[in-house]
């Protein structure tokens, strides 16, 4: 059954006609990033860096707002910037997702391993990333657009074939961060209406469903913006999850309708990449 449904998920990725929802997790693949790969751990490696409250140093958002409030922003910057800042080499996986020309992929973490892969490859993309609203006006837009070279520019071309979409911002190109409790206030009052959403991903969602991939939603962060990213879209809807869940984690998969794919992510990469390189009178 599981194996079942990669053949689906893999056929549908490279139809287009679902899209890669990429999360912390992917970083464990291969074993070789190094980079901090859930939101306990990154609030962990920010801990070793600047002590926190005993209380908060497991939770994320508010051990980023408490270094924030107490040793200043460029602080909780600086973190981040050497803890993803060091360039690393994309997974097997980003590679593959690189060359299908799909036309939206979601990208939760800071990363730059999706935006790297498709740089090797050569791929055209533009990429939209949120940025806090502190510091902006309120005519300003909710996130930034850059092409392939990290150039922002002011939107995203109607005929561009990929938008990667970083909802949380990423260290490069230009170190935005959506990270402390303060950061989340006004995106979250808004999201339920989509402002913080842009156009160009709310057009492109609404002919696909969704693939899950180091994703788990076992945080409310998470569960919330999924929800409202995959809002209103086509499906169907899939996620690659390993062992138990979590009991919000098995209500959140009920009530977005996502079929489970009870593997390891190792194990489903591996299948997905070589269902796609087997000839079709194969399959």
């Amino acid at each position: 059954m599981e194996r079942t449904r990669l053949k689906e998920m893999a056929a549908g990725l490279a139809a287009g006609r679902l899209a890669p929802f990429l999360g912390p997790e992917l970083l464990a693949l291969e074993g070789a990033s190094g980079l901090p790969d859930s939101p306990v751990a990154l609030a962990r490696a920010i801990n070793g860096r600047i002590r926190v409250p005993g209380r908060i140093a497991d939770n994320l958002w508010s051990a980023a707002q408490w270094i924030e409030s107490n040793k200043h922003r460029i602080s909780l910057v600086r973190i981040l910037l050497e803890l993803f800042g060091p360039p690393q080499v994309p997974t097997r996986l980003h590679r593959w997702l690189a060359g299908l020309g799909v036309p939206l992929i979601v990208d939760v973490w800071y990363d730059t391993l999706m935006a790297d892969a498709m740089t090797e490859r050569g791929v055209s993309f533009v990429q939209w990333q949120g940025i806090r609203r502190s510091g902006q006006t309120y005519e300003e837009p909710w996130g930034k657009a850059y092409d392939a070279s990290g150039v922002e520019i002011p939107g995203v071309p109607a005929n561009e074939t990929t938008l990667l979409y970083k909802p949380h911002g990423a260290v490069r190109p230009a170190a935005n961060f959506l990270i402390s409790d303060s950061d989340y206030v006004e995106v979250l009052t808004e999201i339920d209406i989509q402002t913080p959403i842009p156009l160009p991903v709310i057009e492109r969602r609404g002919a696909i469903g969704f693939v899950f991939l180091g994703c788990r939603f076992d945080d409310q962060m998470q569960r919330t913006f999924a929800h409202q990213i995959i809002k209103r879209s086509a499906g169907p809807h899939f996620a690659v999850i390993a062992g138990a869940l979590t009991k919000n984690e098995a209500l959140f998969l009920d009530r977005e309708n996502i079929t489970r794919i009870d593997l390891s992510l190792d194990e489903a990469v591996d299948l997905l990449i070589a269902d796609q390189k087997r000839p079709v009178s194969d399959r």
